[in-house]
């Protein structure tokens, strides 16, 4: 039985290009007690027309200015009405058709406060095409101050985390996303559960990594978010595990 309503929030900009892949993924979902909110920025091209036309399933859309990427997550989060919240961003797709069952199933369990689950980085042009494997691991507290995160694209929460501990900080542009997770899981302790499967393919070449400025910068953000939720970290530890992390990435590939 269908008792978990779930919302995923979609953030867009100009993601002509993507977006009906995104929509796509959802639609195919065998769980159907969710809601779909898309949050744009005030496109200028195809985007708005691709999402006002959707017809396989409701979308709530909201479009005006906004102040980045994670101010319209939060705006998304806000307006949510499901009892769990999850991102799927306008370039990235589900893996498979049983994702949302998963989390539901997971989710069920009141104790549970959140989940999240294992992505491949896909080429932009092929999406069959995996250049880095992502594996995830089960939460320890100490992992976030070495450079460890879950897949934000694969982490769901309960919208009453967010209500309680917070949005994602603004002040950070490249790494809310760490900021959240580690004061979620490592400040407040939630109870969040590791599903080992991968719930999502991400397009290669997102704002973090698209330049050696950017991992630089978001590096910076990563080591000051620690700082903020009081998370005793070593540079050094940081910067050698989350490399060697890096690296196996390209390396290692799913189990066929």
């Amino acid at each position: 039985m269908e008792t978990v309503k779930i919302t995923i929030v979609t953030v867009c900009h100009n993601s002509a290009a993507t977006i009906k892949d995104t929509l796509d993924s959802v639609t195919s979902q065998s769980y159907k007690n969710l809601e779909h909110i898309i949050v744009d920025g005030g496109s200028t091209d195809e985007t708005l027309a691709i999402v006002r036309e959707w017809k396989k399933y409701p979308v709530r859309l909201v479009t005006e200015p906004d102040k980045g990427i994670y101010d319209a997550m939060n705006k998304g989060v806000r307006l949510a009405t499901g009892d769990v919240i999850g991102i799927l961003n306008s370039d990235d797709v589900y893996y498979d058709s049983h994702v949302l069952e998963d989390v539901s199933v997971v989710m069920s369990a009141a104790s549970v406060d959140a989940c999240y689950a294992d992505l491949v980085y896909v080429d932009k042009n092929n999406l069959k095409k995996i250049i880095r494997y992502w594996k995830s691991c089960v939460f320890k507290k100490g992992l976030f101050p070495k450079g460890w995160m879950p897949p934000h694209p694969t982490f769901f929460a309960r919208r009453f985390i967010y209500e309680k501990y917070g949005l994602f900080d603004i002040n950070y542009y490249l790494a809310a996303d760490f900021e959240l997770m580690a004061r979620f899981l490592e400040r407040f302790q939630i109870k969040s559960v590791y599903i080992p499967k991968i719930f999502v393919k991400m397009r290669f070449g997102g704002a973090s990594n698209k330049s050696a400025v950017n991992i630089i910068k978001q590096n910076i953000e990563i080591y000051q978010a620690c700082k903020k939720n009081n998370l005793s970290v070593s540079l050094w530890t940081f910067l050698f595990t989350k490399l060697a992390s890096r690296i196996r990435q390209f390396y290692s590939r799913p189990p066929a």
